[in-house]
């Protein structure tokens, strides 16, 4: 975005597995097995999505720039999502009683253009919240934000950026610090370094990271080619589109998909033992993992994956999709 030098981030390569006792990590997963599960509930009936191409992709590039870690981008389109859903929402719920009650005027334009015009404030909001929610030593600073948004030509003052904050904060009712997909990611590895992986943790790790963008970026494409398989159909109807929501918000499944086509890249020869480790872990069908971890590596690299070197029936695909939008059978600890 401009030609100045930027200082390197820490290399992925420096980041530690098998520093942590057995016990915590048998606790932490577990933690997050009920975060995740809690939030694969609230999701039903949640409308519409804003992990959109560009979206995300500005977001990356924006953390790039301001040199946040890659957790802080993930944190801040995750923020970003469920305060736009909730802005949605409650526009929704505004237009309906407008429609009921006939003497307010209907202003359907005045609400939609208030939503566009604030949009780019918002994105650029949610990423320095999620930089204060990081240990990372460089927050971005207001003065940082405001000539960013006045280089695109938003002019805000140093008032209206703590009021965009705030908006966000009370809007998701201050509860931001949520896991994020890498944060799965990251527990997964660590269990399966104790389990006795054979591709090491850290080098699946840089993998994961790189996959997990390419997810990110190519979201809605990912999630329809699953959607079309659970259903065994190519034209999916609008309610079974909102009734796979759940299967979008569910991390764990995200992640066992991301470690599993890490593991074919790194060596496929591998690729059944860490797949195994993982249903062992988690409890997610091994049809589900590798229906994932294909999907993934289809949108990705396109070349031969698990799915074609071990065919699997598509009716337990699906079967084992569906299964996975209400499995509740995360309480497996660490081997």
């Amino acid at each position: 975005m401009d030609g100045r030098v930027r200082p390197r981030l820490a290399p992925v390569s420096e980041f530690q597995f098998g520093a942590v006792a057995t016990e915590t990590i048998e606790d932490a997963l577990l933690h997050l097995a009920q975060q995740n599960e809690q939030a694969v509930q609230e999701s039903a009936g949640r409308m519409g999505s804003f992990r959109e191409t560009r979206i995300v992709e500005f977001v990356f590039l924006l953390s790039e720039q301001w040199c946040l870690e890659k957790s802080v981008s993930y944190q801040a389109v995750e923020i970003l999502e469920r305060f736009m859903v909730k802005q949605a929402e409650n526009i929704c719920r505004q237009a309906t009683i407008q429609l009921r009650d006939k003497t307010v005027p209907q202003n359907w334009r005045a609400l939609k253009e208030q939503l566009f015009n604030k949009f780019i404030l918002r994105l650029v909001s949610c990423v320095q919240l999620a930089s204060k929610l990081s240990f990372h030593y460089k927050i971005i600073s207001n003065i940082t934000v405001l000539n960013f948004l006045q280089a695109l030509g938003y002019l805000h003052t140093k008032e209206e950026l703590l009021e965009s904050e705030l908006d966000i904060l009370k809007s998701l009712n201050f509860q931001i610090n949520l896991p994020t997909p890498l944060t799965y990611v990251e527990m997964l590895l660590e269990v399966l370094g104790y389990n006795g992986c054979l591709i090491p943790a850290t080098q699946l790790h840089a993998t994961c990271l790189t996959l997990l963008d390419l997810v990110y970026l190519l979201h809605e494409p990912i999630y329809e080619s699953l959607l079309r398989a659970s259903i065994e159909n190519s034209t999916p109807s609008q309610l079974q589109g909102e009734k796979f929501v759940s299967v979008k918000e569910d991390f764990m499944l995200l992640a066992v998909g991301i470690i599993a086509a890490s593991a074919f890249i790194q060596n496929h020869a591998c690729w059944s033992q860490v797949v195994g480790h993982l249903q062992s872990i988690t409890g997610i069908a091994l049809e589900s993992i590798a229906a994932f971890s294909y999907a993934i590596l289809m949108h990705s690299v396109g070349a031969n994956t698990p799915g074609r070197q071990q065919p699997i029936p598509p009716h337990l695909a699906a079967r084992a999709l569906r299964a996975a939008a209400s499995s509740s059978t995360w309480t497996e600890s660490a081997q």
